[in-house]
């Protein structure tokens, strides 16, 4: 039997989102063995982004691993992780509108957490201090080295660091600079991207100590480059997709060393003719921000995605005359993250048997 094969489907609905825990535990010990390449300390450099489980059951597998420092996109997130033990949790996103209130609230509920934000700008850091003058708020200054869309300037980095000391309501702490565009197939094009945006916050953390700042930790490195980054010393790490892996990062990045660990039950519920076929797995089931195809087979590895809609996936076969309504297929998703988002639950398989249901506990925003 197949690793991904269930000896019991009956007992799961579909379609639904499978999460092998043996293969999530073997992920994080790869990605604990890559980030403490450099000086041994894996679990101190390791700061996941937990965008990607978003399940309390997943963060408690990282933490039984010695991993206490996390990056999460959304409050509800946040939460979660201070539920279940984490003890530094950075809020990667900019607070605006009710999140900072609601951010405040969090930090009053949490005293034993340490929780941070990010800044890029000094309206933000403005509104922040504002509201944390009685407490003040560890930031991190975001850094745009490419991604264009959230972070400062590296060239004007240094005087929002300037501007932030004036405010009574925050600290400085480090400098976050993700580099989620750099996604070269090619090793050499990888390591050659992933050292010009290095150059870039490295170049802000030396000006700001040559001016008599301090020297600011750096977090730097997504799935994508964290194991370049993961060379350099003292740099912390914050990749997420590892944790489950997905066929587009399989494809893109056959170099490292992850497994997929998440996969989702469709099965079969039309004949439409004597080519094609129609699965349960529709634009509610898996992340369809992608062109077809959204989802690659592991056990019909011929069936090619023509069309989907809302709850319906035509696929194309070279004869559907072998397949009957209710067959089980298994596929992984192209993109787990946004997917992972679409599932109040994910069934639990331990050697191909359902052993129950894992909660997203931080599903939705």
């Amino acid at each position: 039997m197949n690793w991904y094969e269930v000896e019991n489907p009956d007992t799961i609905a579909s379609p639904a989102l499978l999460v092998y825990p043996d293969r999530v535990t073997a992920n994080i010990r790869s990605a604990l063995q890559i980030a403490g390449m450099a000086d041994g300390k894996g679990a101190e450099r390791l700061r996941p982004h937990v965008k990607t489980h978003k399940m309390r059951a997943v963060t408690e597998l990282l933490l039984a691993e010695g991993i206490v420092a996390f990056k999460c996109a959304t409050l509800r997130e946040a939460r979660m992780l201070a539920n279940a033990g984490a003890r530094d949790v950075l809020l990667a996103y900019p607070l605006v509108g009710p999140s900072v209130q609601r951010l405040a609230e969090l930090r009053d509920q949490y005293p034993a957490v340490r929780f941070a934000c990010l800044i890029d700008n000094e309206t933000a850091a403005d509104r922040l201090s504002a509201s944390f003058v009685a407490s003040p708020l560890d930031v991190y200054i975001d850094l745009n080295v490419g991604m264009n869309r959230t972070g400062i300037k590296p060239a004007d980095a240094p005087a929002l660091y300037d501007h932030c000391q004036s405010q009574p309501g925050i600290r400085v702490v480090g400098l976050h600079a993700y580099d989620g565009h750099i996604r070269d197939t090619d090793l050499t094009d990888r390591a050659r991207r992933t050292d010009e945006s290095f150059t870039l916050a490295a170049g802000v953390q030396q000006a700001i100590a040559d001016a008599g700042g301090e020297t600011l930790p750096l977090i730097m490195g997504g799935s994508p480059s964290f194991s370049m980054h993961a060379r350099r010393p003292g740099l912390e790490l914050s990749p997420g997709t590892f944790v489950f892996w997905d066929a587009g990062y399989a494809q893109m990045l056959p170099d490292q060393p992850f497994v997929m660990a998440a996969v989702l039950l469709m099965r079969v519920i039309s004949i439409v003719d004597p080519q094609t076929i129609c699965l349960d797995l529709g634009h509610k089931s898996v992340a369809a921000e992608n062109p077809l195809p959204r989802v690659v087979f592991l056990n019909e590895p011929g069936a090619q995605p023509i069309g989907q809609s809302e709850e319906h996936l035509v696929v194309r076969v070279e004869d559907s005359s072998p397949y009957q309504p209710g067959d089980v297929w298994y596929g992984v998703p192209v993109h787990i993250c946004p997917t992972v988002n679409l599932y109040d639950q994910a069934d639990v398989v331990v050697n191909n048997q359902w052993t129950g249901r894992w909660e997203v506990t931080a599903r939705g925003h």
